[in-house]
């Protein structure tokens, strides 16, 4: 589990990493997408590496769904009692919000591909012109809301999976514990603050089409 999930908060940064350039104008925006379309080339044909990688994603979201499944049914087991009383309230919140804020981001996940990737929940897609359509898709209010709540369920995600995979990954050494919440903390409102930033500057006009 934390492997797939320290592959898919990589992909998390780099997807908001490209995406900024939507704040550089529409020409820099529509390079970016095409030279992902055009990765791999000429091994791959256009857009059939992106499509690849779309597909590895997509199986570490199941292996890890499926590894959080077994993990929460062996903690169940392990413990049927509850704690009486649990350290760190704020990373206690972001766990019991992981279940619920999975399966939030899987339904978004889903509706995200269908809007700005293949247009088929998007009711002014053209094909080739990312710019617009991320525009133009936000400018329905509710589609900016509904991905406004995503991300807030990512960054609570992220906060308390960053910190429990380190614990995971070794570095659990009760000296770096304030560290690894610190760094937990800040990829989440990293993640946040860029991602929300996009529905915001669509609605409040600085980018347009």
């Amino acid at each position: 589990m934390a492997a797939t999930g320290a592959l898919l908060v990589l992909f998390v940064l780099g997807h908001m990493a490209g995406n900024l350039k939507a704040y550089q104008g529409a020409s820099k925006f529509n390079a970016y997408a095409e030279f992902l379309r055009d990765f791999g080339a000429p091994v791959f044909g256009h857009g059939q590496f992106l499509w690849l990688a779309r597909v590895a994603l997509l199986a570490a979201v199941l292996v890890h769904i499926v590894a959080a499944l077994q993990l929460s049914r062996r903690s169940r087991l392990a413990r049927p009692v509850r704690y009486k009383k649990t350290p760190h309230e704020e990373l206690t919140y972001a766990s019991r919000t992981m279940r619920w804020g999975g399966v939030i981001l899987l339904l978004f996940v889903v509706y995200h591909i269908l809007h700005l990737t293949t247009g088929t929940a998007h009711a002014d897609f053209v094909a080739g012109d990312a710019y617009r359509n991320l525009v133009v898709g936000f400018q329905a209010w509710p589609v900016s809301a509904v991905y406004m709540v995503a991300m807030i369920a990512l960054g609570f995600h992220l906060y308390h999976g960053v910190w429990s995979g380190f614990q995971t990954l070794g570095w659990d050494n009760p000296r770096f514990a304030p560290y690894r919440r610190a760094v937990a903390g800040a990829i989440a409102l990293l993640v946040v603050i860029g991602n929300l930033s996009f529905p915001i500057a669509v609605l409040t006009g600085v980018l347009r089409v």
